[in-house]
């Protein structure tokens, strides 16, 4: 989406996505979506809603994995399923700190 911004002013949009691989509709609502967030899918509200949540724990010295982050939250009163969770921190690149097996 940045190289057809970046050239659509010397060459269009319609031009520019006959050569990509993508339908200037698809560009035109991703634009819109830029533009007015209301128009994004309730999914994408939710996850910049929950980003900010799951991030709150991050300050924790990243001792928290998905199962504590999705524990704290669901005590603290949202409704997320773990897995959301789980995608929201592969998504942020944040993991928790995995314990080392006893030495010997």
């Amino acid at each position: 989406m940045a190289f057809i911004d970046d050239h659509r002013k010397a060459h269009g949009v319609e031009p520019i996505c006959k050569v990509l691989p993508i339908a200037p509709s698809t560009y035109h609502d991703h634009v819109a979506k830029r533009v007015d967030p209301c128009r994004l899918s309730a999914r994408a509200r939710w996850d910049t809603a929950s980003k900010h949540e799951v991030r709150r724990f991050e300050a924790n010295f990243r001792v928290y994995g998905v199962r504590k982050v999705w524990r704290r939250l669901r005590r603290e009163g949202f409704d997320v399923a773990r897995c959301t969770v789980a995608r929201l921190m592969k998504a942020m690149s944040l993991e928790g700190i995995v314990r080392r097996s006893a030495l010997r």
